[in-house]
């Protein structure tokens, strides 16, 4: 693995804690330095990490107020 991997996986500590819960991945970036951004795509599904993961949980979270709202009504 090359040393700018190894940083970049290092300083964000979700890397990490995904890299601890799927340890292939070490051999595989071991093997292929390339396959790092398929790795920072895997971890960003695996965390919902996305925008549109978080439009998701904000629209959830706004459907629920309304429920609590219209229930106190």
């Amino acid at each position: 693995m090359t040393l700018e991997i190894q940083f970049k996986l290092k300083s964000n500590p979700l890397y990490k804690q995904y890299l601890r819960q799927h340890s292939s991945w070490y051999r595989l970036l071991t093997r292929n330095p390339n396959l790092y951004k398929n790795f920072e795509e895997e971890v960003k599904d695996f965390y919902k990490l996305r925008p549109s993961d978080r439009i998701n949980q904000m629209l959830d979270t706004i459907e629920l107020l309304q429920t609590f709202m219209t229930s106190f009504k």
